[in-house]
């Protein structure tokens, strides 16, 4: 994570990004792009050996996506940081819908929610595909959970820097992770 300085930076771009300054946009990006590619590469080391999508090319999506999107929204940087949660989060299930219609619908794509944890699977895999739908029905009744899961699992960031991101204690998101996890569990395997 960076510096309080560099983080007052990331909000006085963001703000000037909203108000329609590109210029700013441009001076954003240096200050972000490195910590967005670390996670990005992180979530990739978790991914199937092989995978197409290489974390340069996530990021770079991510950036394409948010790009047009004046200020993407953000108000801070731990705000920017969850932004740029859903967008990999977007980048990764459309490049998995994409495989399996490819493939017409067969062998999804293999994942697992203790990957973050940098614990080995012992659980049963999942597609991201499934991953997602079942996130959706979660931040339906709990989207704090839900942009917990996506700054863990998809950005790949520490229970320390998803407490920062969401402003909250590290003890009430490893809370909400290990919650929301067991959610996901069951519903993937009720589906």
């Amino acid at each position: 994570m960076q510096s309080d300085r560099s983080g007052h930076d990331v909000t006085s771009l963001l703000q000037a990004w909203s108000a329609g300054d590109a210029g700013a946009r441009d001076a954003l990006i240096p200050l972000v792009y490195q910590e967005l590619r670390r996670q990005a590469a992180g979530h990739l080391r978790r991914e199937r050996r092989g995978h197409t999508l290489q974390p340069t090319a996530l990021v770079n999506e991510a950036y394409v996506r948010l790009a047009n999107q004046p200020g993407a929204g953000a108000e801070s940087r731990s705000h920017f940081l969850a932004v740029a949660a859903m967008v990999m989060r977007s980048v990764l299930v459309d490049h998995a819908r994409a495989r399996q219609r490819a493939k017409r619908g067969g062998n999804a794509r293999a994942l697992s929610l203790g990957a973050a944890d940098g614990v080995a699977a012992a659980e049963e895999p999942l597609d991201v595909v499934a991953l997602d739908d079942a996130l959706n029905r979660l931040a339906a009744q709990d989207a704090r959970k839900a942009r917990v899961v996506e700054l863990r699992y998809f950005v790949g960031l520490s229970i320390e820097e998803t407490a920062k991101a969401l402003d909250s204690s590290p003890a009430t998101v490893k809370r909400e992770w290990t919650t929301a996890r067991a959610w996901l569990r069951r519903e993937l395997t009720t589906a």
